[in-house]
């Protein structure tokens, strides 16, 4: 079973306070004076930047005449948002914005993956990631890339053993030649692929370069997806931070371009023997 994650409590609270202050016909500057705080905060507090307290959320319930008995459970529903999630033990080794993705995740009922150059971290092995690590991202020493393969291994434990969870990955073929030029961990990565994709709760489909352009060129990105009321999730990440899309029609436009990319992918069978042929000629 998934986690509880107080990030999917926050962002559903955000979405619910949200709700209720346009059906009141407020403004966030007319809440914010009301509530004695900057217009700032209401939109922090809204788009689940920023946990609220006890007595403002109280404020926000007045102000937009909730009854009591739903009272209770949107207070209860700010508790379960404080509280703290399993990586927060891990701090030290991820950033601020990625512990959203994580909080996120852990919640996820699908996670369908496209990733442009690399491995997906939820597929990589320990030595790649160490490999990665050392020659591609200066400045972390061994200590912190120690600890950083250490969460990333506590991810993956939680998310690959969870047979709920829809997970489907599309690799791009030049990742994996990428992998072979790096024969020090290769197999082991090969192998791990091969025994992930017999895996019935996960899928790997290999998008091979005979399929020539297509519609996600420009950058690789994650869906997550829920079960209602919370919505779906569009991730992407760069170097120094990562973008949250959960509009609609936004979401809406990467399931569009998801599915072209899955078209144009080699099959689980035919991944499956792609791999394993790679495996023998590296």
């Amino acid at each position: 079973m998934a986690d509880t994650s107080p990030t999917v409590r926050r962002r559903r609270l955000a979405a619910e306070l949200r709700r209720l202050r346009k059906e009141s016909g407020l403004t966030a500057e007319a809440v914010a004076r009301r509530v004695g705080l900057a217009q700032s905060w209401v939109s922090r507090v809204e788009s689940a930047r920023q946990g609220i307290r006890h007595n403002d959320l109280r404020a926000l319930l007045d102000i937009y005449g909730v009854p009591e008995e739903r009272r209770d459970e949107l207070s209860a529903l700010a508790q379960q948002s404080r509280q703290r999630g399993w990586w927060h033990s891990f701090s030290d080794a991820v950033p601020e914005w990625f512990q959203i993705m994580i909080g996120l995740e852990a919640e996820a009922r699908r996670l369908r993956s496209f990733d442009m150059e690399l491995i997906p971290g939820l597929l990589q092995t320990p030595d790649y990631y160490r490999s990665y690590l050392r020659g591609h991202r200066a400045g972390f020493g061994e200590p912190e890339i120690d600890r950083m393969i250490e969460l990333r291994t506590a991810r993956q434990e939680r998310m690959l053993h969870n047979h709920s969870l829809d997970l489907t990955f599309i690799v791009n073929e030049a990742s994996l030649r990428r992998l072979a030029a790096t024969t020090s961990v290769c197999h082991a990565q090969l192998d791990r692929l091969v025994q992930l994709s017999d895996k019935s709760h996960i899928s790997i489909n290999i998008l091979p370069f005979s399929a020539g352009m297509h519609s996600s060129m420009d950058s690789g990105f994650v869906l997550l997806g829920f079960t209602p009321p919370d919505p779906d999730v569009v991730y992407i990440e760069s170097q120094l931070n990562g973008l949250y899309l959960e509009e609609p029609a936004q979401v809406e436009s990467y399931d569009s371009v998801y599915d072209s990319l899955h078209a144009k992918s080699l099959t689980k069978e035919q991944t499956r023997n792609f791999l394993v042929k790679l495996a023998k000629e590296v």
